[in-house]
């Protein structure tokens, strides 16, 4: 199947699937007490987890947060904070819809009328999606390594799958994989539609470039510049890193390595996945943290370099920064 063939298929997939309801999926993040206020923003914080996501794989007492101590000290410090969850593969649309249907359910259930997104990885596009359609709700919004001019890796990985014939085997193995980790999260495996070759196109150059004529907010007009501070009045933000191997002791380093030397050639320094260029969007906060993509939220386990900055603080900070703001 041809990439050109894959993306017109995925928009037709699109048209037929932009009324469908998806089991809302929105999770309250809660605490015993509350130490401070600092984090405390007038409207509520609404994170959307990249490709491969969940908010919680296993059980309370044994498994892993994807927002790994993040959301929990978020809270303790006073913001209202929920996770969203979204397929773990599918196309930007589909995840932004699921996306979007959560955050009413948010607003209905807190009274709010705007909330604060957001979104790491594939996530970005899930934020910049919610804000492109329903922009008199969204107050502010934060992408974190998204892939906001879409990545090396997925382009290579469709081009060599297209060459080989091999592009629906990977999407039926993928896809599988996806309703393991609903699975893991206690969940029915098809809670969510998967769609692995769909995900890859959206996250994709070419995918991307689409995706960005339809949602352009925040954007940077030059190669690797600044986008607008504020849009519709929305407040924009991204931060990246830009170090793919971090610390020994972190099993998901190798991987990052190995995924950083098919596309530094070709992309430039990335965080293992996310090219530094393609994450910039709206006001950078910074693009050299020494972190990796899955330090960015961090994982695995809090795991990250020796004197690398606490990822916990960065986005206690950005809490507050919003709050300063009056968001």
């Amino acid at each position: 199947m041809k990439i050109k063939h894959i993306l017109g298929s995925l928009v037709t997939a699109l048209c037929l699937t932009s009324t469908t309801t998806y089991a809302t999926q929105a999770q309250q993040i809660k605490v015993s007490s509350v130490k401070s206020d600092y984090a405390k923003t007038k409207y509520p914080i609404v994170f959307a987890h990249g490709m491969v996501g969940f908010i919680r794989l296993g059980t309370e007492s044994l498994g892993m947060d994807y927002w790994y101590q993040i959301l929990p000290d978020l809270a303790r410090n006073g913001a209202n904070t929920w996770a969203a969850r979204m397929s773990p593969f599918n196309s930007s649309e589909v995840r932004g819809e699921q996306y979007v249907q959560q955050l009413e359910e948010v607003m209905a259930i807190t009274g709010a009328d705007k909330l604060n997104l957001i979104g790491h990885s594939h996530g970005a596009n899930s934020v910049r999606y919610a804000a492109g359609v329903m922009p008199e709700h969204v107050a502010s919004v934060m992408t974190v390594a998204g892939a906001n001019k879409g990545t090396i890796i997925a382009s290579d990985v469709l081009k060599i799958a297209d060459k080989t014939g091999t592009s629906e085997l990977l999407n039926v193995l993928i896809s599988t994989f996806g309703k393991v980790i609903m699975w893991a999260q206690g969940l029915p495996a098809d809670t969510f539609p998967h769609d692995a070759m769909a995900a890859g196109v959206s996250t994709s150059v070419e995918g991307t470039a689409l995706f960005n004529q339809k949602f352009p907010l925040g954007l940077p007009l030059t190669h690797c510049g600044e986008g607008a501070y504020q849009e519709k009045g929305i407040h924009l933000y991204s931060m990246t890193g830009n170090k793919p191997f971090t610390n020994a002791l972190d099993l998901g380093d190798p991987v990052m390595v190995l995924l950083d030397r098919l596309s530094v050639h070709k992309a430039g320094k990335n965080d293992g996945i996310v090219p530094v260029c393609s994450a910039h969007f709206g006001k950078t906060i910074r693009d050299d943290f020494p972190w990796n993509h899955l330090d960015e939220v961090n994982l695995l386990f809090g795991i990250k370099g020796f004197f690398a900055p606490d990822p916990v603080a960065v986005y206690r900070q950005h809490a507050n920064r919003l709050k300063l703001q009056g968001l």
